[in-house]
């Protein structure tokens, strides 16, 4: 029997069969005004032109509410274009949203056995696989029993404390800053000061990623940006894509002369203003006192927006005043922070905590709930802990799915908005080797 894994994010999916390579696929249904086509998550490879594309996601502030879409671009995945799996053969670990609802959690039963008919399957959060991969794993030594979890991605950046395998729920802090709003706010940024960009949410998320970095001194690099051109060590081009010649911009490098007819976006303290916004430190009280050393000497780094540099070395220098003296604080970093729950997976054996169909026809979600429960999900009632109120984060689900093999017809949502709708559907899994990098310090 085949196992698939899927990390199903808010902006991409990260999907494999076991033992084979993964793909990382867009988790939106997308509208190019410029060759007029409409692209269901994989189908996206075939753009030919990124501006003004218009977005409809499935996701909506980390949770599913367009089933229609999301299903669409499963089965994109399932689909002979890219993995070609039958899934009443398969096996299927599927992640999903930390603290998500009992009835968007059906609504991800009812898919898998009663749309796709899998074999059985495991649902859990992406943090919850982190302790079963090699993040943490160091020679000669066991894996740690307590380690903390930070997963900023694309709706939100959760803190997720985890004890012998097991997330502890009450201290999970959330806070409503992921690589969304961080991608909004630059466009508003270099609309107001540069460009009209509000538009361009694909081009400008790239500028974000090849731009920005995260300050270790933001004074002292503000003052930077406020001084002399000539000795400005962070001010940075970036040449926008003409649709011509060049599809996507790129950093103007010292010997790239460019041409006279170059539209430049300048990037002086965008490059580090946009990023700052991640940073509110969370302290970890009420974890056990006995373990909260443990904790402190083994945080990881996973999501999009762990990849900004500088990220790992300013959430050392901000949680250094936090710890007692005599702590030592250790952050591991991925190569590669947006496929470590991916991989992290393949390590995990996760048909021995799997629901098979025979019991979903038995009692329904019940059985989800019975064997999810008591291994990686919270318990009945619990939510997350977060700085502001959002009391648009956990959005009803629409009514239940069918329409097997049909895409939705309905484009509207604009840069990256959802409509509420109603089908799903999931893909695979795979490996590949990484290695992992870490920062350390003692307080004296």
């Amino acid at each position: 029997m085949v196992n698939i894994v899927i990390d199903n994010g808010a902006h991409t999916i990260k999907a494999g069969v076991q033992k084979g390579l993964p793909r990382i696929i867009p988790n939106a249904v997308i509208r190019s005004k410029g060759d007029k086509a409409t692209y269901f998550g994989h189908e996206f490879e075939r753009c030919s032109d990124y501006s003004s594309l218009h977005y409809r996601l499935p996701l909506e502030k980390g949770y599913i509410v367009d089933w229609d879409a999301q299903k669409a671009i499963w089965d994109g995945i399932f689909s002979t274009e890219v993995f070609n799996v039958d899934t009443t053969e398969a096996s299927l670990l599927l992640t999903e949203p930390y603290f998500n609802l009992p009835n968007v959690q059906d609504v991800y039963d009812q898919l898998v056995f009663e749309e796709y008919e899998f074999q059985s399957y495991f649902r859990c959060t992406s943090a919850s696989l982190i302790p079963h991969g090699s993040l943490f794993k160091r020679p000669r030594q066991p894996r740690p029993e307590c380690c903390i979890v930070v997963d900023s991605g694309f709706s939100y950046t959760h803190i997720v404390p985890i004890m012998e395998n097991r997330v502890v729920w009450n201290a999970v802090k959330r806070v409503d800053v992921g690589g969304k709003l961080l991608t909004n706010q630059l466009k508003e940024l270099v609309s107001y000061r540069q460009w009209n960009m509000m538009d361009e949410t694909f081009i400008v998320n790239d500028v974000k990623e090849k731009c920005c970095f995260v300050s270790q001194d933001f004074k002292r690099d503000l003052e930077i940006c406020r001084g002399n051109a000539a000795q400005n060590s962070i001010v940075q081009d970036y040449i926008l894509p003409d649709l011509s010649r060049n599809q996507k911009g790129r950093v103007r490098t010292p010997d790239d002369m460019g041409l006279d007819t170059d539209q430049v976006l300048v990037m002086n303290n965008e490059r580090f203003v946009v990023p700052e916004i991640l940073f509110r430190p969370d302290d970890i009280g009420e974890l056990l006192v006995s373990r909260r050393g443990m904790f402190w000497a083994n945080i990881g780094l996973i999501g999009g927006n762990t990849k900004l540099p500088g990220f790992r070395e300013r959430l050392l220098q901000e949680l250094q005043p936090l710890a007692q003296m005599g702590t030592e604080i250790i952050i591991y970093e991925s190569t590669d922070p947006i496929l470590e729950p991916y991989r992290s997976a393949l390590h995990f054996n996760f048909t021995r905590h799997a629901v098979t169909r025979a019991e979903y026809q038995e009692i329904g979600s019940e059985a989800s709930r019975r064997k999810f429960q008591s291994v990686h999900q919270p318990p009945a009632g619990a939510s997350a802990d977060h700085g502001s109120p959002d009391t648009d984060a956990s959005p009803e689900p629409t009514q239940k799915c069918s329409n097997r093999g049909k895409k939705p017809t309905d484009e509207k949502g604009g840069s990256g908005s959802a409509k509420a709708s109603t089908s799903a559907k999931p893909a695979r899994a795979a490996g590949t080797r990484h290695s992992t990098r870490e920062v350390g310090s003692r307080k004296k």
